[in-house]
């Protein structure tokens, strides 16, 4: 910090030396709800409701209501709030906030960063909280001095009086405050875009350097007293049970302190983790494997073929696509099939949970940590304010850590229960990758039939896959007449329930069917973009079949299509220019392109690749151009846009999980590779400008690219893929 000095004429050192132990900290909130009245407390205590606490020392902590996984929310939100209080960048610190019904998020309403929503929901609700602390200092600093408020002006963390030459620090007018009891103004003004200072400006990570440092603590970071590391043997087959197990071998071994069996399977306990593995690995378990040891992929695809042949949901029914087809001599049909995908996540999965007799208190890195505190507290029998949820950062998600179980959770809450000391359960990368949890298999039945001039002019779509919202707690907001809208997300026209936004095409007649399938096997879960990662690929794929059968450019034929929704056609103009799109390639090179709409945001994706024979390609550049409202940090959305495209273009690639015999064939990054360096595109991002609210952008990326690069690769083959991933078909991503 700079050291200046103040309107009392001392130094921000001096002043807290002088003041710190006398004045306490200033905790001020928002909430969408209603007016907030600020509350005095000490530096260590902490108040409801509450997003700002203000320090004498002029150290400003804001409570973050939302997780940081890479997503850069630390820094977005970091943003808004310095933006409307003009405070210094480095005066603000971050404290986890408390899971408390006041910082839950104003769109999702529970503690819970997903969606691509965090940025949208925080928009309003914390630039109005900077905005109100920036009111307060200024009506303190105007009762000490005697001036108009409107004289006065902010900058750099203080208030300053330009016609009176004074200047005080936001710390230096606590006591001001303090004493004449200002209170947040219920209205404030929000800045014009037009005036902005750091929003809309690139902006390094928040907590980049602590990364960097190694001063950062992701969940597995935890050390406490005494504290117990668990690792768990886990029945190969989904739902399995144990039957009998023998410990002797495990508890001979130097450091195991003892083992017991939980929800899991059997948790070993050591003094560290490498030991309470090598306890796991000697323990002799007979198992219960239960009805789901003979599942496989195969099975579930052919059942899945046999549903999408019959009559389904109804989701919609624009114009008469069934009768149109029928009586069409221009038809086309097409079958298309998405594995089962794991998240994988760089760091593996962890949870550290210390159970008392009144309470229990967790570290952890979640994104859904409202959900955690509640299925703690009921596996407890605790009331759920005796949860404490203590947030860490997060070494990756793609939807893994807001598990509706809070599976990860559980098992330390359990491991740790009746210990009396901390316990650590840490998952190997092989029960993650086995630990069936996964994007579903989808299988896709598409028919449609073209106009005389080669446009589509009927489309009929049935996708079968197991339903990831049934009988969970989301139910009733996410299955509309027995339907599952997440599971055709970006298939439809016209959009009904929580997801405003659909295909931004417009098709004369268009029919949308669906099954639930069975939830056997597997637990179906959230993965980067969720729906889209199977329909984005059906729907863009199969329309990409039809361009080519009514012999009009791909590029062009969404341009047409999206007549009726001009932000995105737009951004399709703006993606045929940025891409050279009309410019040709040279031989054995070929482009693609897909477009979606996904969290409100429309995204277009061009690729260009080039074949280098024996079925291995290259994916050589990326186009990407995205309107997701205004760009708070376009540093950030470039990163996501990335991010999100290695993680896509890894899954269209070789991502793919296998059930044989009900257990999961794949176990480490040996065969479910992650992407390597060498195999990324030189990627183009391009950000619209746009003066609208900002919307998603986290992962928006991952839906494009994998139909785009299948795209390519017909048009470079004449091959047309339809089963993922294209590893399957003897392509290997170079």
């Amino acid at each position: 910090m700079n050291h200046k000095q103040g309107s009392k004429g001392v130094s921000r050192r001096g002043f807290v030396l002088g003041a710190g132990a006398s004045i306490g900290s200033l905790l001020l909130g928002v909430s969408v709800a209603g007016p907030v009245r600020a509350r005095v407390a000490q530096p260590q205590s902490t108040a409801l409701n509450t997003f700002l606490r203000i320090d004498p020392d002029n150290t400003i902590t804001l409570m973050m209501n939302h997780s940081e996984f890479g997503n850069g929310a630390y820094t977005s939100l970091t943003m808004m709030v310095a933006e409307e209080l003009d405070a210094q960048w480095d005066d603000i610190k971050l404290e986890a906030a408390p899971t408390s019904p006041e910082y839950y998020s104003p769109i999702f309403g529970e503690y819970l960063t997903a969606g691509s929503i965090t940025t949208a929901g925080a928009w309003i609700q914390l630039r109005t909280a900077g905005a109100q602390a920036r009111a307060m200092f200024i009506e303190a600093a105007a009762r000490d001095w005697q001036a108009a408020p409107g004289e006065l002006i902010t900058r750099d963390s203080s208030v300053v009086w330009p016609a009176g030459q004074r200047e005080a620090y936001y710390g230096e007018l606590l006591a001001t405050i303090i004493e004449n009891d200002i209170q947040p103004p219920t209205e404030v003004a929000l800045k014009a875009a037009a005036d902005f200072k750091i929003l809309g400006r690139a902006r390094l990570r928040q907590e980049g350097r602590s990364k960097v440092d190694g001063s950062a603590v992701f969940g597995i970071d935890v050390k406490l007293p005494d504290m117990l590391y668990g690792s768990v043997a886990r029945c190969p087959v989904y739902g399995g049970k144990v039957a009998r197990y023998d410990d002797t071998a495990a508890l001979a071994i130097a450091g195991v302190v003892k083992t017991k069996q939980i929800s899991a399977g059997v948790v070993v306990l050591a003094k560290d983790y490498w030991t309470a593995k090598k306890g796991r690995d000697a323990l002799v378990i007979e198992w219960d494997e239960g009805p789901n040891a003979a599942l496989s992929s195969e099975g579930f695809y052919q059942e899945y073929r046999a549903l999408a042949d019959q009559p389904g949901m109804l989701a919609e029914d624009i114009g008469d696509a069934k009768a149109t087809i029928a009586g069409s001599d221009r038809q086309l049909e097409a079958v298309y099939e998405m594995p089962y995908l794991a998240h994988a996540t760089m760091e593996p999965m962890n949870a550290t949970a210390q159970v008392t007799e009144d309470g229990c208190e967790v570290w952890v890195g979640t994104q859904y940590q409202s959900n955690d505190q509640e299925i703690v507290a009921k596996l407890l029998g605790l009331p759920q304010e005796k949860v404490v949820i203590n947030r860490t950062l997060m070494g990756g998600t793609f939807g893994r850590r807001a598990s509706k179980t809070a599976d990860f959770t559980v098992d330390a809450v359990e491991a740790a229960r009746g210990e009396g000391v901390p316990v650590q359960v840490i998952w190997s990368r092989e029960e993650d990758i086995r630990g069936a949890h996964y994007r579903p298999l989808f299988v896709h039945k598409l028919r449609a039939c073209l106009d005389e001039q080669g446009m589509p002019l009927a489309w009929h779509q049935t996708a079968v896959g197991q339903s990831i919202m049934q009988h969970t707690k989301h139910d009733p907001a996410y299955m509309v007449s027995g339907m599952d809208i997440y599971s055709i997300d970006g298939c439809l026209q016209e959009p009904f329930g929580v997801f405003p936004y659909g295909t931004h095409y417009t098709i004369p007649h268009h029919r949308i069917e669906t099954h639930n399938a069975p939830k056997v096997g597997v637990r179906p879960h959230e993965w980067r973009a969720v729906a889209h990662t199977h329909t984005g690929i059906a729907y863009e794929c199969f329309l990409d079949e039809l361009a080519h059968a009514g012999g009009i450019d791909p590029l062009a034929l969404r341009i047409r299509l999206s007549e009726n929704h001009p932000r995105m056609q737009n951004l399709l103009k703006l993606l045929k220019q940025k891409s050279d799109w009309d410019t040709p390639l040279g031989e054995n090179r070929a482009r693609g392109v897909a477009a979606r709409v996904y969290s409100v945001s429309p995204i277009a994706q061009a690729v260009e690749i080039s074949l280098h024979g024996d079925g291995k390609f290259s994916v050589d550049r990326v186009v990407c151009v995205v309107d997701c409202g205004f760009a708070v940090n376009p540093l950030n959305i470039e990163a996501q846009i990335q991010g999100g495209i290695a993680l896509g273009l890894n899954a269209v690639s070789s991502g793919n999980i296998d059930l044989q015999a009900g257990r999961v064939v794949q176990s480490n990054f040996h065969d479910y590779t992650p992407l390597r360096i060498a195999q990324m595109p030189k990627i183009e991002v391009h950000i619209v400008d746009s003066d609208q609210p900002p919307t998603g952008v986290g992962e928006q990326a991952t839906t494009p690219i994998a139909p785009a690069v299948a795209n390519a690769i017909f048009s470079a083959t004449g091959q047309r893929i339809r089963s993922f991933p294209l590893a399957k078909h003897g392509f290997t991503l170079v």
